[in-house]
């Protein structure tokens, strides 16, 4: 039985969130009458914010990850260790290695991973930028840190095949991170073990 809606306001209100990821109809509710009982300052500053993010939101032009400017805040720092690369799928993974201040190298955010069965090929992904950062650099060692998935492992053995003859030293983070789960959702500790601990890649999982 559909839910009736006194105001069309409030159903397109609704119907705009539950569009959200993880966000059903009865979350949606709670969260558009959370911001009605709000002030019309705070339900302003709110929406400005999304639409500003929208708008001005960057992709650093060298690694990928989110950015204010067109070099992101660990691309420019000096004191990042910019001979070590660290693979990532997505903006979360960045966050995530962060947290564990294991890592003090720079990254590189494919956008995702090789998956046939999603429509998703090489192509899809940052990874010519990645061989072409790589390329003619000065980096020593790429940490492939992608979850330990079928498709994580497809993308981690392409790159081995194309960064093969570059020289530069392939390692893998260890398998501490349990097979099949998302790197993100990782406890700290896990993770930054497994960065520590990384081993050669060779092409083999």
């Amino acid at each position: 039985m559909s839910q009736q809606y006194s105001s069309a306001l409030l159903e397109k209100a609704v119907s705009e969130f539950s569009k959200l990821p993880g966000i059903g109809p009865k979350t949606a509710m709670r969260l558009v009458l959370h911001l009605l009982r709000q002030n019309v300052a705070s339900v302003e500053s709110f929406g400005n914010s999304i639409i500003k993010l929208k708008h001005e939101i960057k992709y650093c032009k060298i690694c990928h990850n989110l950015s204010d400017t067109d070099i992101c805040n660990i691309c420019s720092k000096p004191d990042r260790d910019h001979q070590t690369i660290c693979v990532v799928e997505n903006i979360q993974d960045v966050l995530a290695i962060e947290n564990t201040h294991q890592f003090h190298g720079v990254y590189h955010v494919l956008g995702g991973v090789i998956s046939p069965m999603d429509g998703v090929g090489p192509a899809d992904l940052q990874i010519a930028s990645l061989v072409d950062r790589v390329t003619g650099s000065e980096v020593k060692e790429v940490i492939l840190a992608l979850s330990p998935t079928m498709e994580g492992d497809t993308t981690n053995f392409y790159i081995f095949r194309k960064l093969a003859d570059t020289g530069v030293k392939l390692s893998i983070i260890a398998r501490g991170v349990a097979q099949n789960d998302e790197l993100q959702y990782t406890d700290e500790i896990t993770l930054g073990r497994s960065i520590l601990n990384r081993i050669v890649f060779t092409g083999q999982i």
